[in-house]
């Protein structure tokens, strides 16, 4: 509750401004919490949902991607994976978009250690603020941000995980949500459905429903 109404405050200060003096940007939001500071900026600016997104799907799916490949002893580059859902305790680390060179993670590795995986991933901020004892991350979250940011810029319909507004996607509805989206000059193209077993359905859904309640009260901070 801290975090929200301390960053709330200067959320609320930053969003002002960019509606007074860049009421055309696509903003991107890297304030944590994640997805109730990107409700607040939209806010705040009355900007069209598109054009207000937040990072941390880019940094989630790195770090199950990094993961995996530890896990296994494979080059980064070799796995592809994917995280949606909230940038927190109901983060969802999708295994059954996983795969190491073309190869299902299912195949590879066991209901069990992929639970593992999927554990340290959403833990993995934590992890990162253990280990500095003084700080949280900043290089992966400054990179993903990047690569967001130069997507918008250069309109190039690149498709990657971020926080979007979901209208009726999944069956979800009305609140910010990691999802894969296609993003260009605009901001949010399209957001793009991956296919999800039934169990990471539920998941997702449960995610929603936790983000929706928690961006519902952004209003008052």
């Amino acid at each position: 509750m801290d975090l929200i109404e301390t960053n709330a405050k200067i959320m609320r200060n930053v969003a002002e401004n960019i509606a007074k003096h860049a009421p055309g940007a696509v903003v991107i939001n890297v304030a944590n919490p994640l997805d109730e500071m990107t409700a607040l900026a939209q806010l705040v600016t009355g900007f069209p949902y598109q054009r207000v997104i937040g990072q941390a799907g880019m940094l989630d799916t790195a770090r199950f991607t990094n993961f995996v490949a530890e896990n296994l002893g494979v080059p980064v580059a070799s796995v592809k994976t994917l995280t949606l859902g909230s940038h927190g305790d109901t983060m969802v680390p999708v295994a059954s978009a996983c795969s190491v060179d073309g190869k299902p993670l299912t195949e590879l590795l066991s209901a069990e250690e992929i639970d593992e995986l999927v554990a340290r991933t959403r833990n993995g901020g934590a992890e990162i603020v253990a280990l500095l004892k003084t700080g949280s991350a900043y290089y992966a979250p400054s990179a993903a941000a990047a690569r967001m940011a130069k997507a918008v810029h250069e309109d190039s319909g690149v498709v990657m995980p971020v926080c979007a507004w979901v209208d009726g996607e999944y069956g979800l509805s009305g609140a910010y949500l990691g999802v894969e989206a296609e993003l260009g000059r605009e901001g949010i193209r399209r957001i793009v459905e991956t296919p999800l077993t039934a169990a990471e359905k539920a998941l997702l859904a449960q995610a929603y429903e936790a983000v929706k309640a928690k961006q519902a009260d952004v209003k008052d901070f």
